[in-house]
């Protein structure tokens, strides 16, 4: 497994200074074009929250991406905290070379 050196970044801190600042809208205009609450957007934004599917389909279709792009940031985030928090479980696991 390939381990990160630095904390990758949360999508909703990528969603506010890549796409909300850049194009001067608010997390009030962003909630409403995207059908959703205004605390749905500012727990992403400041990382309380993550990306859903749902959420991941909207904002693609918002700014013109993937949702793919969306869930990769997410999913990345969660692995690198997961695999973390859970790094001396992981060590303590054999691989299937090491059994065989």
């Amino acid at each position: 497994m390939i381990e990160l050196q630095r904390e990758p970044t949360h999508p909703g801190e990528i969603l506010k200074e890549e796409f909300l600042e850049p194009l001067n809208i608010s997390q009030t205009k962003l909630a409403k074009e995207l059908h959703t609450s205004f605390r749905a957007i500012n727990e992403l934004v400041n990382a309380k929250r993550g990306i859903t599917t749902e959420m991941a389909l909207k904002l693609a279709k918002f700014f013109g991406t993937t949702p793919q792009l969306w869930l990769n940031l997410q999913n990345s985030y969660n692995l690198y905290k997961v695999s973390k928090k859970k790094r001396d479980i992981l060590n303590s696991i054999q691989t299937i070379e090491d059994i065989a």
